[in-house]
């Protein structure tokens, strides 16, 4: 498997992963998403934006864990589908919650914290999902690119932030998505410490 190219891995991850949404679509224009259906709408888009943005930043510590190659060609997938559904949250609060009130949103962005924090997690994917193009990355340069792309690890934590403050109360949820990122996080801080201690070997004395 490590080695397969496996042609059809990010096509059905790209379908699979559109799939939530389109049902969520569906069940919105029936009238079937509940008593409170911009609510559950909001929810669920964010919740899966949330998903998706730790298993595109999940890509590389399993890769290194593991010695698998496949997970590095679904991340780019991965990613702009979390762009995708922070989008469609973020249309969902815009359009149907505020009814495309300028005013209201931006009272919104700059006294309500948990939306301040939310709607920065949304603009700092904005240009990760217009430079996630390989022409992009030549443009960069790949470590240019790459350093702009860890600002997703700060999108995450700002979108865990978001879903804490969101719900107040219980925050078991939101708490074991933040869990899941300080594991990320230590692999990529693990992986980067063992590098600079074997280029620190590597040199001469």
């Amino acid at each position: 498997m490590a080695s397969s190219k496996l042609p059809w891995l990010n096509p059905a991850i790209a379908v699979g992963g559109l799939a939530p949404l389109l049902q969520l679509a569906v069940l919105g224009a029936q009238g079937e998403l509940g008593a409170n259906g911009i609510e559950f709408a909001l929810n669920q888009t964010g919740l899966f934006a949330l998903a998706v943005l730790l298993a595109s930043l999940a890509c590389t510590p399993v890769r290194l864990v593991t010695g698998w190659t496949w997970p590095a060609r679904i991340r780019r997938t991965l990613g702009l589908l979390a762009f995708t559904y922070a989008a469609a949250h973020f249309l969902t609060y815009s359009v149907l919650d505020q009814g495309l009130d300028v005013r209201a949103m931006a009272e919104d962005v700059f006294t309500r914290p948990f939306i301040t924090v939310g709607f920065t997690a949304l603009m700092l994917l904005v240009p990760l999902a217009v430079t996630s193009t390989n022409k992009w990355v030549r443009r960069l340069g790949f470590p240019r690119w790459q350093r702009l792309h860890r600002l997703a690890y700060v999108a995450a934590v700002l979108g865990v932030v978001h879903f804490v403050w969101r719900v107040k109360k219980d925050v078991t949820e939101p708490v074991l998505y933040g869990a899941v990122l300080a594991v990320l996080l230590a692999v990529r801080v693990g992986e980067a410490v063992r590098k600079r201690r074997a280029l620190a070997t590597q040199r001469p004395a």
